[in-house]
């Protein structure tokens, strides 16, 4: 599966992992396509393509039901595809619990405490409850689907909802969340790295501060699996969620990252088969994690195309592809900042961060700005970018946003700075 474009060194050559791209080689608009959206979804490399396909026309079956050799056989594929996946996170097999994406992922947390709350689950679960008055804490730089489930788990139980507050720079305000998580604290739901900022968040020091005083944390891990080495158990986190299709993998597929006794602890959300131990008419036992989470038909093909995806990015080396990434960040920083009334959010000196910036173009809507942009072959995304309480603090309601993956170049990013020069004057707006 190994691409002959992979190298083991520190280096990437991201001009020839993009033969692997089928989708790369096309023009837009009459223009070569130049792919900076790939903080919304990755594209997919043939080694992802093929590993699906291979599936559905060799293995295709219901995994752990049946005796007959294609179940058995995709269940295997489905099992080591779980293994791959876990290990690529720093986790064991049983620790990860397969999601349609990081957005179920984080609801099935949320309503599985809920569910706590209400006195179901093993006498373990009760740890998880919450009480009116209860506190979670999420952060101003939080992407919707890890906003809005704290929100509703906030309404259905009687917790408050505090959130840490954001630097001009776009920095957390670390004093601030020394003073936010407290003795009431129970969840400190946080991302790694920001959807619209491209900043590394500091994991360590929001984690001491949550288990000092016994809370729990669940990491958004989704703009940071596919540009870093990530180690869920170093980071010391709880829970940690992830999304396949933004780390070259297929839609539908994700993962839920769990400490074994944090999962052992929770009760299920979603319920059905495959999930239990015993059923009757009244009451049912429920499989130990990661299977308890998994009701249900399970998407298949899309986890073998993810541990493919992983394998891809292995290969490739992650050291590498964050090293490549930071460079094209600043590059495209170096750029964007010498163009008069470009605005870049979040543009903190220092630290860490992947190869993602959001801007605003002084007198032009964002909207505009991209559908110039794309007129000339170059995606990006705009909008809020499902992150507007953020946009907010920033005193814009939208931004553009480019962002790089392992087969972006130079090229790709000089010729975004070069067409930006351009927007203000197209629509007549004086420098």
């Amino acid at each position: 599966m190994t691409s002959p474009a992979l190298s083991e060194t520190a280096t990437l050559d991201a001009a020839r992992l993009r033969a692997d791209f089928p989708i790369l080689q096309q023009e837009v608009n009459g223009h070569p396509l130049v792919y900076l959206d790939s903080g919304a979804t990755s594209q997919k490399p043939r080694q992802v393509l093929q590993a699906e396909y291979d599936f559905l026309t060799r293995s295709n079956a219901a995994v752990h039901r049946g005796a007959h050799t294609l179940a058995a056989e995709a269940t295997d594929l489905f099992e080591d595809a779980r293994a791959t996946v876990a290990r690529f996170v720093g986790a064991r097999a049983e620790q990860l619990v397969w999601t349609s994406g990081a957005t179920m992922g984080l609801n099935l947390v949320a309503y599985a405490i809920g569910n706590a709350t209400l006195g179901r689950g093993a006498p373990a679960s009760a740890r998880f409850a919450l009480q009116p008055g209860d506190e979670i804490v999420a952060t101003a730089t939080e992407h919707h689907a890890n906003l809005i489930p704290w929100q509703e788990l906030a309404a259905r139980t009687g917790a408050v909802l505090r959130h840490i507050p954001v630097h001009d720079d776009g920095r957390l305000d670390l004093d601030a969340a020394a003073e936010i998580i407290g003795e009431r604290t129970r969840i400190v739901a946080f991302s790694h790295v920001s959807n619209v900022l491209g900043i590394v968040n500091p994991v360590a020091e929001i984690v001491a501060l949550a288990h000092e005083v016994g809370a729990l944390t669940v990491l958004d891990a989704c703009q940071s699996a596919p540009h870093m080495r990530l180690d869920l158990p170093a980071l010391g986190v709880d829970l940690a969620v992830f999304s396949g299709h933004k780390m070259l993998g297929p839609y539908g597929v994700g993962g839920l990252y769990g400490r074994s006794d944090v999962l052992e602890a929770l009760p299920p959300f979603l319920t059905g088969g495959s999930m239990i131990t015993t059923v009757t008419l009244d009451e049912a036992g429920y499989l130990p994690p990661p299977q308890r989470f998994e009701a249900g038909t399970q998407p298949i093909g899309p986890a073998i195309g993810l541990a493919a995806a992983v394998s891809y990015l292995e290969d490739a080396g992650m050291p590498a592809v964050h090293a490549h990434e930071a460079r094209l960040a600043a590059r495209m920083r170096e750029g964007l900042v010498d163009i008069p009334g470009i605005r870049l959010l979040g543009d903190a000196e220092g630290g860490e961060r992947v190869g993602l910036w959001s801007f605003t173009v002084d007198g032009v809507h964002a909207h505009d700005a991209g559908q110039y942009l794309d007129a000339q072959g170059i995606a990006v995304r705009v909008g809020h970018h499902c992150a507007a309480p953020l946009h907010k603090r920033f005193g814009v309601t939208a931004s553009v946003r480019a962002s790089t993956s392992l087969y972006n170049t130079d090229d790709d990013v000089d010729a975004l700075v070069d067409a930006v020069g351009g927007i203000r004057s197209y629509f007549g707006v004086n420098a």
